[in-house]
C-alpha cells in the first residue's frame, strides 16, 4: 500500500511539473525533484528515467548530492515569479492579487539562499566537445 501511495504521489507531481512548464507561478523543477524522491520509494525504473532525464536528471542530482540550485535556475524561478507577480498585479483585484507577490518573495527569498552546484563537478559532467 506504501508503495503504491508514493506511486500516486510522483505521477501526480510530475503532471504538476509537466503544467508547471506553461505556467508560470507553478514551479517544474521542485515537483520532478518530488517525484523522484517519491518514485525512488516506489518505482526503480521511472526513478532512473528521471535521473537519466537530459533536461532534469541535473537538477535532480545537483539536489540530492548538495542541495544545491544552479544559478540559471535560480534567474528562471526569479523571473518566473516576475511574470506571475505582475499578471496577478493587472488581472486580480485586492487583497487577492498580493498571494503571488507574497509567494514569490517567500519562495524566492528560500531559492536564493540554497547552495548552488560545485562548479568542477559540473564541468565533469558535461558532454565533451566534438572536433
Amino acid at each position: 500500500m506504501k508503495r503504491q501511495l508514493y506511486l500516486a504521489a510522483g505521477l501526480v507531481s510530475l503532471a504538476l511539473g509537466s503544467i508547471g512548464v506553461i505556467l508560470p507561478l507553478l514551479p517544474t523543477v521542485p515537483f520532478v525533484i518530488l517525484a523522484a524522491f517519491c518514485f525512488a520509494n516506489s518505482s526503480p525504473r521511472l526513478e532512473l528515467w528521471l535521473v537519466e532525464h537530459r533536461v532534469f536528471g541535473i537538477h535532480i542530482t545537483n539536489w540530492r548530492e548538495r542541495r544545491a540550485i544552479t544559478r540559471r535556475g535560480k534567474w528562471a524561478a526569479t523571473v518566473a515569479f516576475a511574470v506571475s507577480c505582475v499578471l496577478a498585479l493587472l488581472f486580480v483585484k485586492l487583497p487577492w492579487n498580493l498571494v503571488p507577490v507574497a509567494a514569490a518573495l517567500i519562495s524566492g527569498s528560500w531559492i536564493w539562499t540554497r547552495n548552488e552546484p560545485d562548479p568542477e563537478k559540473r564541468a565533469a559532467r558535461a558532454p565533451a566537445p566534438k572536433d
